[in-house]
């Protein structure tokens, strides 16, 4: 594997990650009306589970430092499986919310770290690829209150993942990757 190559598509791709945490405040405040559901939550997080549960909203898979256990290949798998969700996830509530302009420029970011992320793949020359099966979201979105819950549990976990992913491509950047494959 090209090093200077893979680091270039690294830092593309925090480029990109930045690009999206800086977005998701305005995407909140264009798509969640309510005053009580903010990026910022305290308690509320137990408060929603029920939600959380009751409209099958998945969680993003887990990513942990580089290591023998956890390879490059490893990660980006997780990370890609993650980044499809979020775009089905955001592409079930652009045709829910009055304003969806702040979303689909989620989506466009997020598609386009995608592409980063088949780079450091190629790069790799991995083989498997994850591909992300639909969460079904749209049928449970049945009213306002369920797509701004919907709107806001996505947007925050978008943000705790996009945080683990800048982890993640950092941990890449001071590693070998044709060590980590």
């Amino acid at each position: 594997m090209e090093e200077s190559a893979f680091h270039r598509v690294v830092e593309r791709s925090q480029s990109l990650v930045n690009k999206i945490l800086n977005n998701i405040p305005e995407a909140h405040k264009f798509c969640v009306s309510s005053k009580s559901l903010t990026l910022h939550p305290s308690s509320e997080s137990k408060k929603l589970q029920y939600m959380e549960s009751s409209l099958g909203i998945p969680r993003a898979p887990t990513l942990k430092g580089l290591s023998a256990e956890f390879t490059l290949e490893m990660c980006l798998n997780r990370i890609s499986e993650g980044l499809q969700m979020y775009q089905d996830l955001l592409g079930a509530l652009c045709d829910r919310v009055s304003t969806p302009k702040k979303l689909e420029e989620l989506q466009d970011d997020i598609r386009d770290l995608l592409v980063q992320i088949t780079q450091m793949y190629e790069l790799g020359q991995f083989e498997a690829r994850v591909r992300y099966e639909g969460s079904g979201l749209a049928s449970r979105l049945t009213g306002d209150f369920e797509v701004q819950v919907a709107a806001h549990l996505s947007l925050v976990q978008l943000q705790d993942f996009a945080q683990d992913i800048f982890r993640s491509l950092r941990n890449m950047a001071q590693t070998k990757p044709g060590l980590s494959g």
